[in-house]
């Protein structure tokens, strides 16, 4: 029984689905993904499942939100007024909008989920859609070796 181990190379297929069963990402079949064990490539829940696998082994594997997409902060939802934006784009609650914000003396782009608009008043939310949520993948380990493997 061969289990990998860290600085190994992994191949796996997975699926990571949300508790409701809900797919969120998935490998391609003929496009298995790729990780080296202890470089911080996988969220450490995710890391240790695959290590206690031998090829050709499924398994589902937990991650909670603070390995995944963090924990949802509530003071990144915010209310903004911007009558430009109501008018140009025509926001409803649900859609992803690209909004300018200030971090540290540098103007960036993010996304923001709108999630109500009154108005000119908008409602938005910073958060990662997945933060919060304990992600679960269905993980198949497909090979390991020693060094990464040339793209095929």
């Amino acid at each position: 029984m061969t289990h990998p181990k860290t600085n190994d190379m992994v191949v796996f297929t997975f699926t990571g689905m949300l508790d409701n069963g809900e797919v969120f990402i998935a490998s391609e079949k003929d496009k298995p993904a790729q990780a080296i064990l202890g470089n911080s490539d996988l969220p450490p829940s995710l890391e240790a499942g695959i290590m206690a696998m031998q090829i050709g082994e499924t398994r589902k594997i937990r991650v909670p939100p603070e390995e995944g997409y963090g924990q949802r902060l509530k003071d990144l939802v915010q209310t903004i007024d911007n009558q430009k934006l109501v008018d140009t784009l025509h926001p409803k609650p649900g859609m992803v909008v690209s909004l300018k914000v200030d971090k540290e003396g540098v103007e960036q782009k993010v996304p923001a989920t709108v999630m109500t608009v009154e108005g000119s008043k908008l409602t938005v939310d910073y958060n990662h859609p997945l933060a919060g949520h304990h992600l679960t993948y269905q993980v198949t380990l497909v090979e390991i070796a020693e060094k990464p493997l040339a793209d095929s």
